[in-house]
């Protein structure tokens, strides 16, 4: 099955659009993110390009306004971004939607379908506060 995910502001402007294929309709919020990543990780090491656009940094990027600038261009460790991104969302970094609903946990199961609507929600930090 084949879902589509969106990078939103919290005025449903989207960011960032990506297809992620799953074996099964029931998955954990863990599967989503752990794909999701993996996915993003795998097309910046087919490639190589100057920014990681991705759910987390990369451990030698910069942030700028397009992505994660890599001080040297070399492959990412997938793992160690699913380690990132899974240790952001319990930190509440990023909520992630299913349709329409916030998921509460990595371990929360949920039932997609070609419909489903997934959505990230990257929290800013504000300045001063």
């Amino acid at each position: 099955m084949i879902v589509t995910i969106k990078d939103e502001t919290f005025t449903g402007e989207t960011l960032n659009e990506l297809n992620l294929e799953f074996e099964s309709e029931s998955v954990t919020v863990k599967d989503i993110i752990t794909q999701r990543v993996l996915q993003e990780v795998d097309i910046y090491n087919s490639k190589l390009p100057d920014v990681f656009n991705g759910l987390v940094k990369p451990t030698e990027a910069e942030k700028t306004l397009n992505g994660y600038k890599m001080k040297t261009r070399k492959k990412i460790d997938g793992e160690k971004q699913v380690y990132i991104a899974l240790e952001a969302f319990n930190k509440n970094a990023y909520f992630v939607l299913v349709d329409n609903q916030q998921a509460e946990s990595l371990e929360e199961q949920v039932m997609l379908s070609q419909e489903s609507k997934i959505s990230f929600l990257k929290l800013t930090p504000l300045v001063g506060g």
